[in-house]
């Protein structure tokens, strides 16, 4: 194993054991979004405040396989307190690192995101790894529209 590999497994395993920003998100103006992995069994509830077109707060509430848990945790330190507009580019730059065959460069401020590239070796645990961004992107979407709670499966 590489060193760099060695690095992105402990940075997946840290995000793993120590999960950032976990639980239930209070408010009344936060939307709750149900994310899904019937493959994996990987379950999830993404709460969400946008004020202002910004991501005020972001929390989930999971149950999960460590790549999707890590990759939980790793979204939502990258993106709170960004604006909706950054968030969304951040999603399609994170979409396109995992779902392209070549390495993507990952702005600084995000590096711990790259030590999910290595989920591209095992096509199938991408999902685990999409699962939260794609549930985010349900979150926006349903914040623009004023709606308070969705569901969505990656089946």
């Amino acid at each position: 194993m590489s060193l760099a590999d060695e690095l992105y497994r402990e940075t997946i395993l840290d995000h793993y054991h120590n999960p950032r920003n976990q639980g239930v998100l209070e408010g009344p103006s936060i939307l709750s979004v149900e994310g899904v992995n019937p493959l994996c069994g990987d379950e999830l509830i993404l709460y969400l405040d946008v004020k202002d077109g910004k991501v005020e707060g972001i929390s989930i509430k999971s149950r999960g396989c460590s790549i999707n848990t890590a990759s939980s945790s790793m979204m939502t330190e990258a993106v709170k307190g960004l604006p909706v507009e950054r968030v969304e580019e951040l999603i399609d730059a994170f979409k396109n690192m995992m779902l392209k065959g070549e390495q993507t460069a990952v702005p600084e401020e995000f590096e711990d995101l790259e030590a999910l590239q290595g989920v591209k070796k095992y096509p199938v645990r991408i999902k685990c790894a999409l699962l939260p961004w794609n549930t985010l992107i349900e979150a926006l979407h349903s914040a623009a529209s004023g709606e308070t709670a969705k569901a969505i499966s990656t089946e």
